[in-house]
């Protein structure tokens, strides 16, 4: 019999730089055991170029990603996710649609590099340090033996998750 296959959706409010990321983060590392999908609660329509530029430095998948609005996954056509991870505060605090399947969810957010000022330098450095708190926070989730955790401790495991290195607010401050 072959394994679960988990869905993952990460969202932001652009659905332009975080969420790409992580998208294509799990897509690579996941892969096999994971999908992955991202979306916005009012996405910018179009990716951050950084964040295109980034994923392909980092040798991570840039294809096919699209800002894109959660209510997608929120049709009843749309694949029932298995957990749901907020990665912006602000999305973090909205009112989010009913997801099908009631999937687990964190809040993990880190800073928005697409907000980053300065010079082009240092705006790509604010990419690469969203890359990494990502990577960091999804290496740990792929690392979870899924299967054999409850899910109380599996909960608990994915705030403490989102509270890791760069965090921005506390689940605690998440409604």
């Amino acid at each position: 019999m072959p394994d679960q296959i988990y869905n993952v959706l990460f969202l932001c409010t652009g659905n332009s730089a975080r969420s790409i990321l992580a998208e294509s983060i799990l897509r690579k590392d996941g892969a096999g055991r994971f999908r992955s999908f991202s979306a916005g609660s009012t996405p910018k329509g179009a990716v951050h170029p950084l964040a295109l530029r980034t994923l392909e430095s980092m040798d991570y998948p840039a294809d096919g990603m699209r800002s894109k609005s959660w209510l997608e996954f929120a049709a009843p056509d749309a694949p029932v996710m298995d957990f749901v991870f907020t990665v912006c505060d602000n999305a973090a605090g909205e009112a989010c649609p009913i997801w099908p399947g009631q999937p687990m969810t964190a809040h993990w957010g880190i800073e928005d590099p697409a907000a980053a000022e300065g010079t082009e330098l240092q705006k790509q450095a604010a990419f690469v340090t969203a890359f990494r708190y990502l990577k960091n926070r999804i290496d740990t989730f792929v690392s979870l033996p899924l299967k054999s955790v409850d899910k109380l401790s599996l909960g608990t495991k994915l705030r403490e998750i989102g509270r890791s290195e760069g965090a921005t607010l506390s689940n605690d401050d998440v409604a």
